[in-house]
């Protein structure tokens, strides 16, 4: 199963806040033995959030949005949502229960004179019609979740232990909690080049698809070739096999070979 992510912001994409997801979603990913597929970053349009939306929806993979589920007129995440789904917005009585319970504690202001949450306020738990919420543990406003996709808050406090709750409810099967390792040679000398080795590379590929192989040239800083880093990534016992015939196979052409640290 593959996991992806939108990152949706005008703030990211301006610089005025750095993104704390992709590194923390790719952390929690790995913790459980998954591994992130793709990411986009996205500004606040929302022609262009439809758009990616529906492409999203179309490939089934399990994605994770963060961003732009808000009530303020620059956040477009659950009207874009909506669109691609072709369905309207409605208040989800989950959602609004949440909110008045969040009311009712004194959590969130009330006007004078009002005995439950404003119309306004309800905004935040109006979502696209047929979906599910996520719980927020921070501030009970929640997300929503449809199709294996998961809108939540742009603070990282609040949607970082949602994404946990989510993987943990829906994808256990998944897990595997032997993370993968990932083993690598430094090749240097005449022979280390990338399309030197494309055969051997193809034939790694062919023979272990289960494994990731990755190739890494390095420079240094007067951009003189410094070496090639070949390598592959996975289960344990693969890993070992291939990086076996991989260190065979350079030995065998007389290039120069160290086990990277």
């Amino acid at each position: 199963m593959n996991f992806g992510a939108f990152i949706i912001g005008d703030e990211i994409l301006s610089g005025k806040r750095s993104d704390k997801h992709f590194a923390r979603l790719t952390e929690l990913l790995g913790a459980r033995g998954l591994r992130l597929s793709w990411v986009e970053y996205l500004g606040d349009e929302r022609p262009r959030l439809v758009d990616a939306f529906r492409r999203s929806f179309a490939r089934g993979d399990v994605v994770f949005s963060f961003g732009g589920i808000g009530n303020t007129p620059d956040d477009h995440t659950r009207q874009a949502v909506a669109e691609a789904l072709g369905v309207d917005l409605v208040l989800h009585p989950d959602a609004e229960r949440e909110i008045r319970a969040r009311v009712a504690a004194g959590k969130m202001p009330v006007a004078a004179g009002a005995d439950g949450p404003s119309p306004q306020q309800l905004l935040l738990g109006s979502f696209p019609r047929g979906v599910d919420i996520v719980p927020n543990p921070f501030n009970r406003i929640p997300g929503f979740r449809v199709r294996e996709h998961h809108f939540l808050p742009g603070f990282p406090q609040m949607s970082h232990p949602m994404v946990e709750w989510a993987l943990d409810t829906f994808y256990s099967a998944y897990f595997n909690r032997q993370p993968p390792v990932d083993r690598a040679l430094l090749l240097t000398g005449p022979g280390a080049y990338e399309s030197a080795l494309l055969d051997l590379m193809e034939r790694i590929v062919a023979d272990y698809p289960a494994l990731r192989l990755f190739s890494l040239p390095s420079l240094d800083a007067n951009g003189q070739r410094r070496h090639l880093e070949l390598g592959v990534e996975g289960d344990p016992e693969l890993v070992d096999a291939a990086l076996a015939e991989i260190r065979a196979e350079i030995e065998r052409r007389g290039i120069t070979w160290t086990p990277r640290p």
